[in-house]
């Protein structure tokens, strides 16, 4: 299936090999730069799982800056299409750099990129990604450690609650270098009766053993 296809069926697609060793390798070691980043959240303190992160300083790294560029190209048409399904009138434009003036002129300045890292017993809660009312529908992580030999257990996990329905989980196999896109917060789902809104929600299960960092890129800067 393509990308558009499995994010219209499931919330969530996989982007094979998106960043290579190497890559996954450079962008993991600024974690501990300082010059990268504006804020570092301990997620114990907020109730947020287990854990830390930190967020990226404008001016973002080159790469990261072009995948933010490059993937929210191939996104907003997925994101259009969404929320005139949802019967939602807004409409995004087809380059990031306008709708980040547009997030700019609603006051959310703060750049939302971040990079994730876990070890042993940490765990992210299931949450939203929501920074104020200018929201991009779809987000993506990039998996920057290789399960198996850098850590066990971590999964990334998606749930789905649909209308008068009990949840479903979709946990989803990624590798080293993988990307997940997927839904911030609701998504469109066909039905009998036509397209209804289901609520996501994404977090990662406990990890065993080993150190987790992950790369997550949101299209909508914060307030």
């Amino acid at each position: 299936m393509t990308l558009e296809a499995d994010l219209d069926s499931q919330g969530c697609a996989v982007i094979e090999k998106l960043l290579s060793p190497e890559e996954c390798r450079k962008v993991a070691a600024l974690y501990p730069e300082d010059r990268f980043f504006r804020s570092t959240v301990h997620m114990a303190r907020h109730g947020f799982g287990l854990g830390e992160y930190r967020y990226f300083r404008y001016p973002l790294p080159d790469r990261l800056a072009e995948l933010r560029t490059t993937l929210y190209r191939r996104l907003a048409p997925v994101a259009n299409s969404w929320n005139e399904r949802m019967g939602i009138g807004r409409r995004y434009p087809a380059e990031h750099a306008d709708f980040l003036a547009e997030c700019h002129a609603a006051g959310q300045l703060r750049p939302t990129p971040l990079l994730l890292r876990y070890g042993p017993g940490d765990y992210n809660c299931l949450h939203q990604d929501l920074y104020g009312e200018m929201v991009f529908p779809l987000q993506v992580a990039i998996l920057l450690s290789e399960p198996g030999e850098d850590f066990r257990g971590g999964e990334f996990v998606l749930t789905e609650q649909r209308p008068r329905m009990q949840s479903r989980a979709e946990v989803v196999p990624l590798r080293q270098g993988d990307a997940v896109a997927f839904a911030v917060n609701q998504r469109p789902s066909r039905g009998s009766r036509g397209d209804y809104r289901v609520t996501m929600r994404h977090g990662v299960s406990r990890i065993r053993t080993g150190n987790r960092h992950t790369l997550g890129i949101i299209f909508h800067d914060a307030l």
